[in-house]
């Protein structure tokens, strides 16, 4: 390890030039993959820490966190966001969003860990055990919401049994014929993703009321309007058709709604649907569905790894949130 290593080091190291070095710092998707591994060892090996952040910071004396979520593809995040920044308001640090299109693909492979960073809040990105232990080679205090890994602390909720909670108050109306349409996933990952958690929770509960739930009556799409309408029109023309539709978030469910009513379908006369989240848009549309702690989520990780930051001696700690079902017009 290279005591005050500079760019130059970095750049020699990785045998790159300083810009690339430079870019791979500020503008990493702009590297090739294999050029950025090259210049991120390096500046793990050499500790590096870019000259003016290191002055600037320590001249205002704030710390920085992270933050990385699916904030454009997903409107749930930014309550967890505003969580966050509740918890931060009185500390003297900074709030830092990385923002993630998709939960498929993690850009923690290419986010640069330097002291940039104090530490990271992870929102329901999946990653793997090179990410997880370049985070700990770099003692990076890291709290994970909506998922959970040995080594880390965690925010989370229980999907399965928010799926299962779905399947009873369905059954308990009487339904008998069922459909789900959740969210497609590109990339294998060693860990049940949220949506497919709550598919599992939605058939055991299904289950243990003796129904059951087709694979012909599963649909798992990409998170946008287009891809969900097409899914809940497919669903909706099965024959016979599904009389009770669950999907992974309220975005999913409206799109269930938005084609039943184009195509003249009854909710909940003739359809049921419940949606996940509970946020804005589940109560402008009277969606029943399952409530998560958003905000408090985010403030919960935000605390967790500000303590995490004052004793690092501090034990990991695993936080389960409660679910509630919310009940309105659409079942």
């Amino acid at each position: 390890m290279a005591a005050n290593a500079t760019i130059y080091d970095v750049a020699a190291r990785a045998g790159v030039s300083i810009s690339t070095v430079s870019l791979a710092l500020n503008a990493p998707r702009r590297v090739k993959p294999e050029t950025l591994a090259r210049v991120l060892g390096a500046i793990d090996e050499l500790n590096f820490v870019p000259k003016s952040e290191a002055v600037s910071r320590a001249r205002r004396g704030i710390g920085r966190i992270g933050v990385i979520a699916p904030f454009t593809a997903y409107p749930s995040f930014a309550r967890r966001l505003n969580g966050v920044l509740r918890a931060t308001h009185d500390q003297s640090c900074e709030v830092v969003v990385y923002d993630q299109e998709s939960a498929a693909t993690s850009k923690l492979a290419s986010l640069p860990l330097t002291r940039r960073l104090d530490g990271l809040i992870v929102m329901s990105v999946p990653f793997g055990d090179e990410i997880a232990q370049r985070l700990d080679e770099q003692q990076m205090p890291t709290v994970l919401v909506e998922l959970e890994r040995p080594g880390f602390s965690s925010v989370t909720i229980d999907d399965v049994a928010g799926g299962r909670m779905a399947a009873d108050l369905l059954a308990s109306r009487g339904h008998e014929r069922f459909a789900f349409l959740g969210e497609a996933h590109h990339h294998a990952h060693p860990f049940v993703l949220q949506s497919e958690a709550r598919l599992a929770g939605f058939r055991d509960g299904l289950a243990a009321h003796g129904l059951e739930l087709p694979d012909a009556h599963i649909r798992r799409v990409n998170h946008t309007l287009d891809a969900a309408r097409a899914a809940a029109a497919e669903l909706l023309e099965l024959t016979p058709p599904p009389t009770a539709i669950f999907a992974h978030d309220d975005f999913l469910a409206s799109a269930v709604l938005q084609v039943a009513h184009h195509h003249g379908v009854l909710i909940p006369g003739e359809r049921a649907v419940i949606g996940f989240d509970d946020g804005e848009l589940a109560e402008h549309l009277e969606l029943t569905s399952i409530r998560q702690p958003l905000e408090e989520s985010g403030q919960l990780a935000a605390e967790t790894l500000l303590a995490q930051l004052a004793n690092p001696a501090r034990s990991l700690q695993h936080i389960s949130l409660k679910l509630t079902l919310v009940e309105r017009k659409t079942t």
